[in-house]
């Protein structure tokens, strides 16, 4: 969004605009109630000069006023970052003195790899927005109106009193629609670019009225026209499991991103020779995190899977996050039930006077 939206606001759409709207913070007015703005959406807007970045501040989008309805600052991030990795710092130091972790210490460990991730990717995001920005849209032509509903990626975050707008699991609806919906509308754009050229090219011999020529409104109910008319565009029942990133997905680093992914499961064998209280439980714990980390493996090299028969590899895609499921629940449990039988060298402690570190 930064990038996209960048020309149009000489370089004042920050970082935290994107994660604002990308929150769906932003709205818009409508006779039912508010329906939610899409990043793709609102760059779609400024683009096509319908709305301007000067009037940025009475949509709800100054950074003052976005910083003030969040309740977690760069000082209260950095004190959980250090207790983060002070817990990592005590647990080398007790490894270096031979005295083991317990199994809910090697769980906490292996979070704390990705917890460092997104506190690094998510440093400006705002944090627990209650109050949303909600504002009344620009006049719009028919065509133009039509087509800026169609890129909306789903109704189902909306605020207009529907059935499907309550349920809590439409949050497992949204991140594979987000990068569909991104392919949709590049679809979609290529049919309108050529449609506007249709229009053009009928232009010079069929003399079209002054509106559409100054609105390019022909060209638009003909780029709209053709788009319904791509199998890709119209969207049938199909469920989605997961949808990786596609920029991601086919970059040089997606390699390095699977073994990040995988030593999650990785971290856990820290545990391997830790103390159970029986030998079922011990190799129940190795079995689920080697489970989890080539299962995790082999989940990562689909770029999409989705609930619908299309081979053989559509029952590994499926298995593959059905194992990784399992093993973290069974992972779970075990940190639970390991607790009635634990090593008693886990309360023991190494001699802190010799260490200057602890001081701080």
């Amino acid at each position: 969004m930064v990038k996209d939206c960048g020309e149009k606001t000489q370089g004042q759409f920050k970082l935290i605009h994107a994660f604002y709207i990308s929150m769906l913070a932003l709205r818009y007015r409508t006779p039912r109630g508010d329906r939610v703005i899409w990043p793709n959406q609102y760059t779609w807007l400024l683009r096509e000069g319908l709305i301007d970045w000067k009037d940025h501040e009475s949509w709800g989008l100054s950074e003052e006023e976005i910083c003030d309805k969040s309740n977690a600052d760069t000082a209260a991030k950095l004190v959980a970052v250090c207790q983060a990795l002070w817990f990592v710092a005590q647990s080398i130091m007790r490894t270096a003195h031979k005295l083991p972790l317990s199994q809910i210490e090697s769980m906490t460990l292996s979070y704390i790899p990705l917890f460092v991730a997104t506190y690094g990717f998510w440093w400006k995001k705002p944090k627990d927005i209650k109050t949303l920005s909600i504002i009344t849209l620009p006049p719009m032509q028919p065509e133009q109106l039509r087509l800026f509903e169609s890129m909306a990626v789903s109704n189902k975050f909306d605020d207009e009193g529907l059935e499907v707008q309550v349920s809590y699991w439409n949050i497992w609806y949204l991140t594979p629609r987000v990068f569909e919906k991104e392919a949709e509308d590049r679809l979609l754009q290529g049919a309108l670019s050529e449609g506007v050229q249709r229009a053009a090219r009928r232009s010079k011999t069929n003399d079209p009225t002054k509106q559409d020529v100054e609105h390019g409104t022909d060209g638009v109910t003909i780029g709209i026209e053709r788009a319904e008319a791509l199998p890709l565009v119209r969207k049938g029942k199909e469920v989605v499991v997961a949808h990786w990133d596609p920029g991601l997905y086919h970059s040089k680093l997606w390699p390095l991103i699977c073994l990040f992914g995988a030593s999650f499961g990785a971290l856990h064998l820290i545990s391997w020779d830790t103390v159970f209280p029986t030998k079922v439980e011990l190799w129940l714990w190795r079995v689920s995190a080697l489970v989890s980390i080539f299962s995790m493996l082999v989940f990562m090299h689909f770029e999409k899977v989705v609930f619908k028969w299309g081979g053989p590899l559509t029952m590994v895609s499926l298995i593959s996050p059905a194992l990784y499921f399992i093993s973290r629940i069974v992972m779970m449990g075990e940190v639970i039930a390991a607790l009635r039988g634990e090593d008693p060298a886990i309360y023991e402690t190494y001699v802190v006077s010799n260490y200057w570190i602890h001081l701080i």
